[in-house]
Order: C-alpha cells, then structure tokens, then sequence
C-alpha cells in the first residue's frame, strides 16, 4: 500500500460517509473527541501521523485494522513490538522470508500457526 496516511483515511471516511451518518470531518473528530481541524490537516497529510493510541482510535472509528493502520502510518504496535522483542532474530528472518511471498502463503502460514497444524 503506497498510499498516504492522511490520503487514505480521507477516503475510508467518505467512503463511510456515502452510507453512514456522522461521517463528515466534524462528525469523525466528535467521536474522536479531538479537533476537526486536526482530522483536516490529518486527511491533508499536513502533519505526521497521529499517536499509536489515536490512530487505534481512528482504526475502530473506521472499522479497520488498527494493525494495519499503524503499518500505514509507519508505527507497530506496543503489543506487537513487545512480542517481537522477545525474539527478534527469529521474527526477522520470518518476515524477510516471507516479504516475496505471495497473500495466500502468507495466509497459509498464518492459519496453520492459528489452528496449530505443525
């Protein structure tokens, strides 16, 4: 995804705008209960990415990933990063194996570790 933070949430907003209430920029900033004229600059890629806490904010506001929305803004979350940091030489060749790797071997992997099939 090449996207720009700020350009994509913009679009997932209107896109939600289209066939829900509430989703104008001041709709979205009541229920972050922050600023519309943060969201603006947000949405205009004015300023950097919101906190990881906002953004998973944002990401449930959304309905989106919040996982992939913090990949999206460049950030990992605490929880993943705690999880990494356990065994981070294992989680990096993992990842540098898997980087060419097509969605649906990555999806294989990721459900035969979730059904533990081994």
């Amino acid at each position: 995804m090449n996207e720009a933070f700020g350009s994509f949430v913009r679009r997932r907003r209107e896109e939600l705008a289209r066939t829900r209430d509430g989703y104008s920029v001041r709709g979205m900033a009541k229920m972050l209960d922050i600023q519309p004229s943060y969201i603006s600059k947000i949405e205009r890629n004015e300023v950097k990415p919101p906190s990881e806490e906002t953004i998973i904010r944002l990401a449930k506001v959304l309905d989106l990933d919040p996982n992939m929305l913090l990949a999206l803004a460049g950030k990992v979350s605490a929880e993943l990063r705690s999880i990494i940091v356990k065994r981070p030489a294992l989680f990096a060749e993992l990842i540098r194996q898997m980087k060419e790797q097509p969605d649906e071997a990555i999806l294989r992997v990721v459900r035969e570790v979730r059904d533990g099939k081994w």
